[in-house]
């Protein structure tokens, strides 16, 4: 069984940063995510690194958020700055076997619980 659990999240004013972690049971996988998911609306991704440390990341978060991992720690971190009101979502982290970054939920085949980011204006 794979487990992945986020933590990190919490409530910022808008302009402020968090740092989001994801412990991973299992550390062997190529590409790992961050995704987000605001309520009534679709679960989009956020950003992606695959082993060699190529990321890619959502046109509304460039320039902003950073992603990286640490394989000694089995971790995945989502680094975000100048957070904005419509950042506010529950964030998962989630693990896939492909060998390229991407944010394709369907090459994501498991999922940590999310921690929740709440950005006020």
């Amino acid at each position: 069984q794979v487990q992945l659990v986020e933590s990190g999240g919490g409530s910022v004013q808008a302009g402020g940063s968090l740092r989001l972690s994801c412990e991973v049971s299992v550390f062997t996988y190529n590409c790992m995510g961050w995704f987000r998911q605001a309520p009534g609306k679709e679960r989009e991704g956020v950003a992606a690194i695959d082993n060699y440390g190529r990321a890619v990341y959502a046109d509304s978060v460039k320039g902003r958020f950073t992603i990286s991992r640490d394989n000694a720690k089995n971790t995945l971190y989502l680094q975000m700055n100048s957070l904005k009101p419509e950042d506010t979502a529950m964030y998962y982290c989630a693990a896939s076997s492909v060998d390229v970054p991407t944010m394709y939920k369907a090459h994501f085949p498991y999922w940590g619980q999310g921690t929740q980011v709440t950005v006020s204006s």
